[in-house]
C-alpha cells in the first residue's frame, strides 16, 4: 500500500505547494485554518485539480500534470469522509452506504450493504433518514457507505470537528478501531495535536500552504525543528535566538543565553521551551532564569504561572509555566522565582518568531 503526493496549486495570492508519502500509514496533516489541509484532499480525492505535480496511488497515476492524466473520483479508488458527512437527506440509511456500493448483482450489493449494517453497529437503523440519527450514528453511516466501495485510501477531513467533546471521545475510540481495520492509506486532516497524536502515525506540518518534511509523530513532540511545527505541538514558550557556538543559544525576548543538549543548526533562529519543562530552581546555575512572577492561573488539573524575563518586554515576552496545584501552593505565593529549563529540553527551532 503507498501513497504518493507532489502537488502545487495557485489560488488568488495562497500557493499550495505539499508533498508526501505514505507506506500504509495513517498520516496526519496538521495545521492552521487556511493552511491547505483540505485543499490537498480535495485534490487526492480529484474533487479540485492541482496546477502541477503528480499523485500515484498504489502504483497507479490519479493525475500527472507532465503526462496529461487526471482520472474523476469515481475511478480514483479514493474514500473522503467530509466534515458534514454529506448524507443524502432524502435516503435512508441503507440507501446512503447502498450509493458507496458500485459493483455486483442486486443480491450482493444488499448483502454489502448488511455486512456495513453489521460491522459499524447500524442493525435496526437501515430504514432510518440521516436527521433521525445521532451526530456519531451520521459518521458511521458515512463511513460505511466509503468502506463499501473498498477504497484504497481513506481521507479524513476534520471528521470530529461539529461533535461535541464526550461524543468525540467516544466516535475517537471507534474511529482507531476502524483505521486498523481498514489496511489502507489513511490521510488525517486535523488542527488539533492531541487528536492526531492518538489517531495517527505520521505527521506532515503545513505552514500557510508549504509541507514539511514527514516525522514519525513522536518526533513532532520531542524535535519539532520549525517554529511553526513547535507552535502546532502546543510549545507555549519561544523567543528569537542567536546560535552561539556549537551548543547554546542567545535567547533575544528572554534576555538569556541557554545550553543545549545536542548541537544548535546553524540556521536556528529560535529557542523553544515547553511550559511542564520549567522547574523551580533552588539557586543560580546553568540555564536558570530569574523570573517575576507577573501572573498566577488556576486551571482545572495543574497552575499556570506567567513568569517576566530579565529581557522581556512588558506582556510581550512572558514565560508559561506549568505546575501542579500542589507543587505551586508550597512555594507560598512569591513575588519571584529562579526558574530552570535542562539542556535537553531547550529546543533549537528554524524559522522566524512574528512580533507586532
Amino acid at each position: 500500500m503507498s501513497l504518493e503526493v507532489d502537488i502545487r496549486k495557485r489560488l488568488g495570492a495562497f500557493r499550495l505547494d505539499v508533498s508526501f508519502a505514505s507506506d500504509g500509514d495513517v498520516v496526519a496533516l496538521l495545521g492552521a485554518s487556511g493552511c491547505g489541509k483540505s485543499m490537498t484532499l480535495k485534490c487526492v480525492a480529484g474533487i479540485e485539480t492541482p496546477d502541477s505535480g503528480r499523485i500515484v496511488l498504489n502504483g497507479r497515476v490519479l493525475y500527472d500534470s507532465e503526462k496529461h492524466i487526471n482520472l474523476s473520483p469515481q475511478k480514483r479508488r479514493v474514500g473522503y469522509l467530509f466534515q458534514q458527512y454529506a448524507l443524502f437527506p432524502n435516503m435512508t440509511v441503507a440507501g446512503n452506504i447502498a450509493a458507496g456500493v458500485r459493483n455486483g448483482s442486486r443480491a450482493e450489493k444488499r448483502e454489502a450493504v448488511e455486512a456495513q449494517l453489521r460491522a459499524f453497529r447500524l442493525e435496526g437503523k437501515g430504514d432510518k433518514r440521516p436527521r433521525e440519527l445521532s451526530g456519531g450514528e451520521q459518521q458511521r453511516v458515512a463511513l460505511a457507505r466509503i468502506l463499501a466501495n473498498r477504497p484504497e485510501a481513506l481521507l479524513l477531513d476534520e471528521p470530529f470537528a461539529a461533535l461535541d467533546g464526550y461524543l468525540k471521545w467516544q466516535l475517537e475510540l471507534e474511529l482507531a478501531d476502524t483505521l486498523r481495520a481498514f489496511g489502507g492509506n489513511v490521510v488525517y486532516v486535523s488542527h488539533s495535536r492531541d487528536e492526531v497524536y492518538r489517531l495517527c502515525d505520521t505527521v506532515c506540518v503545513l505552514t500557510e500552504g508549504r509541507s514539511s518534511p514527514k516525522c514519525r509523530m513522536r518526533e513532532l513532540f520531542s524535535s519539532p525543528g520549525t517554529v511553526s511545527a513547535a507552535l502546532l505541538s502546543g510549545c507555549k514558550n519561544i523567543s528569537r535566538a542567536e546560535r552561539l557556538g556549537a551548543r547554546a543559544l542567545r535567547c533575544e525576548d528572554w534576555g538569556v543565553t541557554l545550553r543545549m543538549g545536542c548541537d544548535v543548526p546553524e540556521d536556528a533562529g529560535a529557542a523553544g521551551i515547553r511550559a511542564h519543562y520549567l522547574t523551580i530552581a533552588p539557586q543560580d546555575g546553568e540555564n536558570v532564569i530569574p523570573c517575576g512572577v507577573e501572573r498566577v492561573i488556576d486551571d482545572v488539573f495543574s497552575t499556570v504561572v506567567m513568569l517576566s524575563t530579565p529581557g522581556g518586554r512588558a506582556g510581550r515576552s512572558l514565560l508559561r509555566m506549568e505546575l501542579s496545584k500542589e507543587a505551586w501552593a508550597a512555594q507560598g505565593n512569591p513575588r519571584s522565582l529562579l526558574i530552570r529549563v535542562a539542556p535537553d529540553d531547550v529546543m533549537a527551532l528554524r524559522g522566524g518568531v512574528g512580533h507586532d
